[in-house]
């Protein structure tokens, strides 16, 4: 039996588009593994290796990161950041995460130091999100120390009362508004 022609870039793959389409789609959409988006292949009865994933992530991959960025909405313009320290291992490490008012996660990194080394090279993470106009942190001296290199007209208040939303996301369950999961990397 011979498949019928696939039209374009999709032309000579064994898989229809539509399957192709989707695991890039998860992929790229949601902070999956390439063994993930192959388990959740497999649950729909599709039997594909993760190193085919890996193929059509590399092929195609651009095309959905830029429509799902263009679809994702603006941020706001108010930032609320916070660090929790996480054993991993047995040993310390703290977990920085930047939320905006809506609760929508901007930016979660894993570090070993809570310095103003470690803050700054947070910071620069957010130039893909645009300057905002208030960043609320709790008392911490190394985001002050840090914001001194954002631009002149960012607003830094730093308060233990007014960090809730973030506070709040540290919670083992949802607890309120979940603000979601983001990315995770550990830099050393």
């Amino acid at each position: 039996m011979t498949k019928p022609k696939q039209p374009g870039a999709f032309l000579g793959h064994r898989f229809p588009p539509e399957i192709i389409a989707y695991a890039v789609w998860a992929y790229h959409r949601f902070p999956m593994s390439l063994r993930d988006v192959e388990d959740l292949l497999a649950a729909r009865g599709i039997v594909v290796s993760y190193e085919s994933i890996r193929s059509w992530v590399a092929k195609f991959g651009l095309k959905y990161t830029q429509v799902i960025r263009r679809d994702r909405p603006a941020t706001a313009d108010k930032w609320h950041l916070d660090e929790v320290v996480i054993p991993i291992n047995g040993k310390k490490y703290w977990l920085w995460r930047a939320v905006d008012s809506r609760g929508d996660v901007l930016d979660i990194l894993v570090q070993p130091r809570r310095n103003k080394r470690a803050a700054s090279r947070f910071f620069r993470r957010f130039k893909a999100f645009g300057a905002p106009r208030v960043i609320v942190t709790d008392k911490l001296r190394s985001y002050g120390a840090a914001l001194k290199e954002l631009p002149a007209g960012t607003e830094h208040r730093s308060h233990k009362g007014l960090n809730n939303r973030c506070e709040g996301s540290h919670c083992r369950f949802p607890c309120g508004s979940d603000p979601g999961s983001g990315i995770i990397s550990i830099e050393n």
